[in-house]
């Protein structure tokens, strides 16, 4: 069944392990150190409030792209919550995971008094459904400079911990400024200094707005792999829907994480491309961070 997580609000590259794989035990000791495999399918998509690039509303569009991608561990961003008439004021991941039978998180960055004539409070940010148990989630919200002209929008990273057959893992989501290059780099510096606090092996997926060479990528590469460049896929691009020429989402990997397989799924269901990726995961059991 699924569950909602409650999120609280507070005031990111190692290379990708190279053997993964563990020998049978022979006895309790190496049972103790014996590393647990999980193969897992990671999807991030921006999902603009539902809504395609005519501004169409579709949930159940965006449920289905979902579905029938096999994602396990799907990161949205652009997700209202009671917003307004544009996605006539629903809890969209409440009901993506009521939909899809799925976890979730919800993290709100924006979060507003009820319009005239209705009573729930306007709510606006990112979310996480998974097929596994969210054991706990905590919404970071990030550096927001207030610009005279072209103010930038309040952002923030969402962390959660997974349980993935016994495997617990760190899954981030964030979506950064889409306006200057100097805010994202310093929410960037945030993210990692947040994400090297977990000694689990982790996961970033997001609509970052900056592309791979640019300097706020380079500073998340301190941390973390690009799924898609270390599979030769760097010019996978995300940006526009129609003849897309940029890559600005993303699924990272720090720690014992190695990809396998990634893809950019075409569609018209939002004005961003989701992108999957399958990756295994391996820690050993007395490794666990609860």
């Amino acid at each position: 069944m699924m569950r909602k997580l409650a999120v609280t609000l507070s005031a990111a590259a190692l290379a990708v392990a190279s053997v993964l794989a563990a020998t049978a035990p022979a006895t309790a000791q190496d049972d103790a150190n014996t590393t647990r495999l999980s193969e897992i399918r990671v999807m991030s998509f921006n999902i603009h409030h539902g809504a395609d690039g005519g501004d169409v509303l579709d949930l159940d569009r965006i449920a289905r792209e979902i579905e029938s991608s096999g994602a396990q561990i799907v990161g949205l961003q652009e997700v209202d919550r009671h917003w307004s008439a544009r996605s006539a004021y629903q809890d969209q991941a409440a009901w993506l995971a009521e939909r899809l039978n799925m976890h979730y998180a919800y993290a709100p960055n924006l979060d507003l008094d009820p319009e005239p004539g209705h009573t729930d409070r306007r709510q606006y940010g990112t979310a996480v459904l998974s097929k596994y148990p969210i054991l706990s989630s905590e919404n970071h919200l990030l550096t927001n400079i207030q610009y005279a002209e072209k103010p930038t929008e309040q952002r923030g990273l969402l962390e959660t911990v997974i349980n993935v057959e016994g495997n617990h893992i760190s899954f981030y989501n964030t979506h950064l400024d889409h306006r200057r290059s100097e805010q994202r780099q310093l929410q960037v510096k945030e993210i990692l200094g947040i994400t090297s606090g977990s000694g689990r092996p982790s996961l970033l997926v997001g609509d970052l707005n900056a592309i791979p060479t640019s300097t706020e990528m380079q500073q998340l590469m301190t941390r973390f792999t690009d799924v898609f460049a270390a599979l030769g896929q760097d010019t996978d691009y995300t940006m526009p829907v129609e003849n897309p020429v940029s890559r600005i989402d993303y699924i990272l990997g720090h720690g014992d994480i190695r990809p396998r397989f990634a893809e950019v799924l075409r569609t018209t269901a939002s004005d961003h491309l989701p992108i999957i990726a399958d990756v295994s995961v391996a820690q050993k059991p007395n490794g666990l961070v609860r």
